[in-house]
């Protein structure tokens, strides 16, 4: 193994001890952007989920720069994710420069940005894709097929967890469940917002702080989102002694 092996089994149980009845879909994709940094190495990653009508929307990043990567791709109706959802398969990019003719405002923003590599890793269960998650790369090159292989794995336990022990088959309730995901991190978006004008901090920093206070009071990300947007007392304190 090219990872330490006790890093790799921790981001696995970690991830899948929070399979549980009604997890929260948001904290944990966001949780699975952040550990995938930590575990493949890269410089960021971005997490696209399709909603009922087939739409793909950014639901978690690793961090804000990475979430507006995501977003620019689907405004442009171009990159790696997108080819990754489309087509279901793997799609590597190790040096962004060569494909500018393939995606050419996607590769001249994210080069701006100081990412120059890109490997996308579909959300699939059998024939359904669901998502795709992008690996950004500071560097130029491949990434180590068993990392990839690590990347991939991590994705197969967010696609289990979106689908939440239901069958691919069952739309009614993948719709649903995705609708209310993406409609969570509206509001978690408009928390974030909030918090980083009311403090004078970046959102990355207001992000941190929602998530931590929503974990050290074992409340839902929703629900303390919507305390901060609707100005809930009880919420004052979210960013006493929070440390990025």
């Amino acid at each position: 193994m090219t990872l330490p092996q006790a890093r790799v089994a921790r981001t696995f149980v970690e991830l899948a001890d929070t399979l549980v009845d009604d997890f929260d879909l948001i904290a944990f994709l966001q949780m699975l952007t952040s550990r995938c940094k930590e575990t493949l190495r890269v410089g960021e990653v971005g997490l696209l989920l399709a909603d009922h009508n087939g739409s793909l929307n950014t639901v978690a990043a690793s961090n804000e720069q990475a979430r507006l990567m995501e977003l620019f791709q689907l405004q442009n109706s171009e990159g790696p994710s997108l080819d990754c959802y489309r087509t279901g398969l793997p799609v590597e990019a190790p040096d962004l420069a060569s494909l500018s003719s393939r995606w050419p405002r996607f590769v001249s923003v994210a080069r701006t940005e100081g990412f120059l590599a890109s490997h996308a890793l579909p959300l699939r269960l059998r024939n359904d894709v669901i998502g795709a998650l992008n690996l950004f790369g500071t560097e130029t090159g491949s990434i180590d097929p068993e990392l990839l292989g690590i990347g991939q794995a991590l994705a197969d336990i967010a696609t289990i967890g979106i689908l939440h022990e239901r069958t691919a088959r069952d739309r009614e309730t993948l719709a649903s469940q995705l609708q209310s995901a993406l409609n969570s991190r509206i509001l978690i978006e408009q928390a974030k917002g909030v918090l980083a004008e009311r403090y004078d901090t970046d959102v990355d920093t207001a992000f941190g702080a929602l998530r931590a206070y929503a974990r050290s009071h074992s409340l839902r990300l929703h629900d303390v989102s919507r305390g901060v947007v609707d100005n809930d007392p009880a919420f004052g304190d979210i960013m006493a002694g929070f440390r990025p």
